[in-house]
This record gives structure tokens, sequence and C-alpha cells, in this order.
């Protein structure tokens, strides 16, 4: 039921780092070839950094840790993928169909293989309006449960930034702000809210990491990395095109996990693609300290 490829099995069994990375980014977070390129680079990012990628995905009911070129290539241009959450974990290993991992997923299947770092691009939340539609993202819950740190540039704008770490702090995730004291939202390093502390290098994270999972405090880390400045955009540009992309959401009737893809599609075309080249830069950016940040916990034992 899980496959682990060859040389991150005996990475793992030799106590060396490895890098956990989701696919859904692939499957249904960018259009294609920008989606292969992006996920052939960071892996590539992830190996120069000293550390094994294992980018995970469900294909034909097995739980793949490590995939192949030609997997990741399947992954980039097929439209029968399914958007797989826990939840959805059973049904698919079940019927034996294809899924690309959420971040809950990735996070879970992570575990299960004995792997401590996932690098993402940003994570789920709490949706604008959801103390109304009570549309809250399973990788809240998930981080509140499952012993992964999940390195990201905060949670993505579309989402209500406050509340998203109002659930956090409820359920105990520590939220940690690389050579920051302000938690990202995604495309820009500012929320105007604060992350719980501020770490200056990523041997001081894997030691929080070593320190909490050898209290048998159980729960993942979220390790923000704010986007560089030169490849951010601007705060209000993005806000306004948010605003708008939710109402013409709201009209046309997407919701649930249908309405992330669709707002960050309009986001596309409202800042004629500076979205996508932001999103890109920002994984590649996550993946350079979260490749780092297995390679100090690695050293840790």
């Amino acid at each position: 039921m899980i496959q682990i490829k060859e040389e991150v099995r005996k990475a793992l069994e030799e106590g060396r780092a490895v890098v956990a990375l989701e696919s859904t980014i692939i499957s249904h977070g960018m259009p294609y070839p920008e989606n292969l390129e992006t996920a052939l680079a960071v892996e590539k990012i992830v190996r120069e950094a000293g550390a094994l990628p294992a980018t995970i995905a469900i294909l034909d009911g097995v739980m793949k840790v490590g995939l192949s070129q030609e997997e990741l290539h399947y992954l980039a241009t097929t439209k029968d993928a399914l958007k797989v959450s826990r939840r959805d974990i059973p049904y698919v290993l079940a019927n034996k169909k294809n899924g690309a991992t959420t971040v809950a997923a990735t996070m879970i299947i992570a575990k299960l293989a004995g792997i401590r770092v996932f690098v993402t691009g940003g994570i789920g939340g709490v949706h604008r309006g959801g103390e109304d539609s009570l549309d809250v993202s399973a990788d809240l819950m998930e981080l509140a449960r499952t012993s992964v740190a999940v390195v990201c540039a905060g949670a993505k704008s579309i989402l209500d930034i406050g509340r998203t770490l109002e659930v956090l702090e409820t359920h105990g995730v520590p939220v940690l702000g690389y050579k920051t004291n302000e938690f990202p939202s995604f495309y820009t390093p500012h929320s105007g809210y604060p992350v719980d502390y501020s770490m200056e290098d990523t041997m001081e994270v894997a030691k929080i990491l070593k320190s909490k999972w050898d209290l048998g405090l159980e729960g993942g880390v979220v390790l923000a990395v704010p986007i560089l400045e030169e490849v951010a955009l601007e705060d209000a540009t993005i806000e306004e095109a948010i605003k708008t992309a939710l109402v013409h959401a709201k009209e046309l009737g997407i919701h649930g996990k249908e309405l992330t893809p669709y707002l960050l599609d309009e986001l596309k075309r409202v800042t004629a693609g500076s979205s996508l080249k932001a999103n890109i830069e920002l994984v590649y950016n996550n993946a350079r300290v979260g490749s780092s940040l297995a390679v100090e916990l690695a050293k840790l034992g």
C-alpha cells in the first residue's frame, strides 16, 4: 500500500536528510508546462542542498514516496488525478485510483514513511467568511495531529489569515518565522499578524522540532518563510484581485475544494501571470530553507 523509492528508503535507513514534497501543486496548482518544470527544479534544489527529494502521490492505489520523472510528467499532464486530502485516502486506495496529495495527505504519508520535513507553497486555512461557511482546510487539523514540520510561505493570501492563526494556536501548533517576526501571506511577506517565535537559522528550528517530538508532544510545526521582496506582489494589488475573484466565485457558486484552484487561476489572470511567477519563486525559496532544515535535523539524529 506504500512504496518508498529505493534511494529515499536507503537515505531514511541511514538517517540522512529527506524532504517530502506534495503533488497537488503539480496537478492542480499550476498549468503545464510550468508545473512540471517547477517540480523538477524543486527536486534539483533539494538535492543540491544535500537532501533527497520525495515527491508524494497515490498512483494506482499505491502511496508513492518518491516519484520517477515519468510519474511527475503524468501528474503534470493528466486530468484524472483526484485531489486527495485525509478523507479521500481510503477511497483512492481501495479503488486503486490516482491522486495528487494536498498538504494534509502529504503530511500523513510522509509520517508513515518516516519523513519529518515537508516543503510546500502555502498551507490551507480558514477561508474568508469561514465564520459563516465553516470552510476550514483539513491542513490545520493535520498540523494539530501529525508530527511533520511544514515549510511554507505562510497561508495563501486568499484566506482569513487572522482566523487561520487562531485555529493553529487553539490546537497548539507552533508557528515559527524564518528571519521574520511577521507571518507571511504567500504572495507578500506581510499579513499584519505576528509569528509565535522568530528563528534566525535552521539549526535553531531543528532543535525546537527535536525537543517537541522527544517530549512526545505530537503534532506539526509551521516554519513560515517570507517570499523574497524582489518577486513579491504589491499588497494592495493582490488584495484587490482577491476581493474581485471572491465576488465572482460566489456568483458562480464555486465553493469547497474547488474554490482555491479557481481563485488562484483568477489571480493569475488578473495579475497577468505575475502571481504564477511569484508562486514558483516562493516554492524555490521554501525548498532551499526546508532542505537546510532537513539536513540540520538529520545531524541531531
